[in-house]
């Protein structure tokens, strides 16, 4: 019998404050040798602070980390690394001007002054001929997919012999089809007792596909731990969550033979570079519908967002809203109700600096009550309408003059939901609305989109989340490279054929 090769890890009692923040709280976690266990917890739950801990990045307040039962001081990532462990990182930290073998060459810390490529090629052969997965060693990292990208990552981490790999929300770059694949082939190797998995993930379809256990922490402490198994997407809900209130999304209203708001025609746009953003995009959104916009990261989707929020110039095409020639601008917006969410919202949606009452007023400041005598700026409608959308969207802040830089994410998104959703919308863009919040945010934020498309809204929702545009759209347009390459309605498709043209497959 084949030995096990894969190392247990174990986390007792650890503890970690920045300041009176307590990140961690006596956090204990076991991780068996040769097991692929899940990490949950909504963001500021401590994940990354524990892992950054076992990696030797901070030091713990108090607590142990013991390796295959024995105690091990690990100080820095280093020896991290001579303990056998490893993490794959978030975002990718290979060079990509340097060639697959010699980005694995480079990583050993241990390597030659002076690199004696012969020798090197053949144990990377050598190497290659016993993982279940291969990657192109002799082209630029940047000419691989992401999906080839993240197996070099994971082949970097196995070459320097850790066994024991950690994976940072390692599919957030990759289609679901890559997606499945690599966390496929990371379970098989920990099933024949290869390496060990510990994956920080908040997608918990694919806890339950590849995990055997997970452990939740919430607000810096354990909440639970348990086999996958026996534990369902309700139960790990509300582990992450405690007691927070959820609110329900309205049920999608029919809409039947409704009319053409937004109809893009034919756009074309450059990149900064001055190579195509997007190419001949072709899409129609009818009153009281939402159009999801799937693709990788880095497709154009968010340069078509620029172009309709007025932010990048059009090289060709047109649009139109209720048939009437639009060109986005601070006054066409208005007398078209065009509305819109971008990504990073505080930081292509907002003054951070100024507050929360002047963000929220940034649509109407220029209008009475507000304004006065075209110019005037009176406080205290400013304030009034700033209270009211405060309360009517639930934005958590310490006062309406706090700088809107102040909140958390998830309350900036509520504020910009505020001023965005405040009036009439015929026209609503969004761009990854959800992205990095906390569950109460997403539920809001998803139910208020609901509630405009049943208002009879025209929706484009841009989002890399594959599960937020299945639940939310009624028809689902891929781009990629630029183009639109697919179209269909949702309930006449599937994960597996939007992921195949996600990929630049099926046609």
């Amino acid at each position: 019998m084949k030995a096990m090769r894969a190392i247990g890890l174990d986390v007792i009692g650890m503890s970690k404050r920045f300041g009176a923040l307590a990140a961690l709280d006596n956090v204990s976690l076991k991780v068996p040798a040769g097991t692929f266990h899940a990490l949950l917890g909504e963001n500021g739950a401590g994940k990354s602070t524990l892992v950054k801990c076992i990696m030797g990045f901070y030091q713990p307040d108090s607590g142990q980390v013991l390796v295959d039962g024995e105690a091990r001081a690990i100080r820095n990532p280093r020896e991290a690394a001579d303990a056998g462990i490893g993490m794959v990182y978030q975002h990718f930290t290979l060079v990509p001007s340097l060639t697959g073998a010699e980005n694995l060459v480079l990583a050993n810390p241990h390597g030659d002054a002076v690199i004696d490529w012969r020798k090197e090629n053949s144990a990377l052969e050598a190497f290659l001929a016993r993982m279940p997965f291969r990657v192109p060693l002799d082209r630029p990292v940047a000419q691989l997919s992401a999906g080839e990208k993240q197996k070099l990552e994971i082949l970097k981490q196995l070459y320097l012999d850790q066994r024991f790999i950690i994976l940072d929300e390692p599919t957030s770059v990759l289609t679901p089809a890559e997606a499945d694949e690599v966390l496929g082939l990371m379970r098989d190797m920990t099933r024949r007792g290869e390496v060990t998995v510990l994956m920080i993930s908040h997608k918990f379809r694919e806890v339950t596909a590849f995990a055997d256990d997970l452990t939740v922490l919430r607000k810096g402490a354990w909440v639970g731990s348990g086999r996958v198994a026996e534990t369902g997407h309700e139960t790990m809900a509300a582990m992450m969550i405690g007691d927070t209130p959820i609110r329900e999304r309205a049920d999608r209203l029919p809409r039947e033979n409704a009319p053409v708001v937004l109809d893009l025609a034919g756009l074309f746009a450059d990149a900064d570079d001055g190579r195509p953003a997007i190419e001949a995009i072709n899409l129609k959104v009818h009153a009281g519908e939402i159009v999801g916009i799937a693709g990788v990261s880095g497709n154009g989707q968010s340069a078509l967002v620029e172009v309709l929020s007025g932010q990048r110039p059009m090289r060709l095409g047109q649009m139109f809203i209720h048939g009437q020639d639009f060109m986005p601008g601070r006054k066409q917006m208005a007398a078209f109700k065009v509305f819109g969410l971008p990504e990073e919202p505080l930081k292509n949606a907002t003054v951070p600096t100024m507050s929360v009452a002047e963000n929220i007023a940034f649509r109407t400041f220029d209008r009475p009550p507000i304004a006065r005598l075209g110019w005037w700026l009176s406080q205290a409608p400013l304030r009034a309408q700033a209270e009211a959308l405060i309360a009517k969207y639930r934005v958590k802040t310490p006062a309406p003059e706090a700088p809107i830089a102040t909140l958390s994410g998830g309350n900036v998104q509520r504020a910009i939901l505020a001023r965005e959703l405040s009036g009439e919308v015929d026209v609503l863009v969004v761009a990854n609305p959800c992205f990095g919040l906390d569950f109460a945010s997403v539920a809001e934020i998803r139910a208020q989109i609901m509630d405009q498309r049943n208002r009879g809204a025209a929706i484009l929702l841009v989002s890399e989340d594959l599960d937020e545009i299945l639940s939310l759209s009624d028809r689902v347009a891929v781009m990629s490279s630029g183009k639109v390459t697919y179209v269909e309605a949702i309930e006449k498709t599937d994960r597996a054929t939007i992921g195949s043209h996600m990929a630049g497959g099926g046609h």
